[in-house]
């Protein structure tokens, strides 16, 4: 007999979508078969798999420990775990700038990637779940019904501020903040010559999935896009601009001031190459120089309301001091 008892992350979800998570090597028919036997039970009561857990709630299986670490899969959750503690070994430049039960802010370096794009990378999502690991924050037999995830996702090359949740409440809530853009975020970003005005531009971005490649235009098909900039420093050659990221797309601040001229120094996919050269060979640039350098949190009540209003910054990288000097 094995008992499970549904920690706050778990609860709000059928019994049945429960069961897949609990034990992925199992059927949903075999799930079924064994709550009509009553050899799963839900509260030590026979249960039908439609019932909506709570915390606190006991599922009970009366399996043999064979046939429970067969459908548990306890050999993968071990491979996991060590998937994630290599990860938190190797990434070694991660900044943690705020945590509490429900979300992680990170600083991410410049080079990392945000999710894993192969099976073989080693990615931001692998290290955050490494250290929740390792400072006690979560148990590893409780990532295979909740798994801690980024929720705002940075290119690679792109450093700064991410977002995690690590609760299911936390996920859930912050996720709508950035759906309904609640959440404001700034970047920072040094761009090819010398900007004269503030300005907020809009048009329509269109994907090119086979060249992985956006392009803007002012107005026609596509995903309306709109971009706010305020300059903060410039010179005869470059300018450190803020930017207001008002709709969220794929490369969306590249492209759209590129589209105006202004394209970020370092950026060789929509920017100017020999431009670039010439900084690469100088501070060793080798990708656009953009940084989500702050987020600025809602009013809220409840339990995030510690977040109310709040602002968390990022340091910006030292390349970017050293540029506009």
């Amino acid at each position: 007999m094995q008992v499970y008892t549904i920690q706050t992350n778990e609860a709000g979800q059928r019994l049945d979508k429960f069961l897949t998570k609990y034990l992925p090597n199992a059927t949903t028919s075999f799930f079924y078969k064994m709550l009509r036997k009553k050899n799963i039970t839900l509260n030590n009561v026979k249960a039908c798999g439609k019932e909506i857990l709570k915390s606190g709630d006991t599922v009970t299986t009366f399996f043999s420990e064979e046939t429970f670490e067969k459908f548990r899969g306890l050999n993968r959750i071990s491979q996991k775990e060590e998937e994630y503690g290599k990860a938190y070994r190797a990434l070694t430049e991660i900044e943690v700038l705020y945590e509490n039960e429900h979300i992680l802010i990170l600083n991410k370096p410049a080079g990392i990637l945000s999710q894993k794009a192969r099976e073989q990378d080693i990615s931001l999502n692998e290290w955050m779940i490494g250290y929740l690991l390792n400072t006690k924050k979560i148990a590893p037999d409780t990532l295979e019904t909740f798994k801690p995830s980024i929720l705002n996702r940075l290119d690679r090359n792109t450093s700064g501020i991410v977002l995690c949740g690590i609760s299911l409440k936390g996920s859930q809530f912050f996720s709508s903040l950035i759906k309904e853009r609640k959440l404001k975020k700034y970047y920072y970003a040094i761009v090819k010559g010398n900007v004269k005005n503030d300005g907020c531009l809009e048009g329509t971005l269109t994907k090119d999935t086979n060249r992985n490649t956006v392009a803007v235009k002012k107005d026609g098909e596509g995903s309306i896009i709109k971009t706010a900039y305020k300059v903060l420093k410039r010179t005869d050659s470059l300018s450190l601009l803020e930017v207001d990221l008002i709709t969220g797309k794929t490369h969306q601040i590249r492209a759209h001031l590129a589209s105006i001229g202004h394209p970020l120094l370092g950026d060789y996919k929509y920017g100017d190459r020999d431009f670039n050269d010439i900084y690469k060979k100088r501070f060793g640039i080798t990708s656009q120089l953009l940084h989500a350098k702050y987020i600025v949190f809602p009013k809220f009540k409840d339990e995030f309301s510690e977040l109310s209003l709040k602002r968390f910054d990022a340091p910006v990288p030292n390349v970017f001091e050293e540029v506009m000097k």
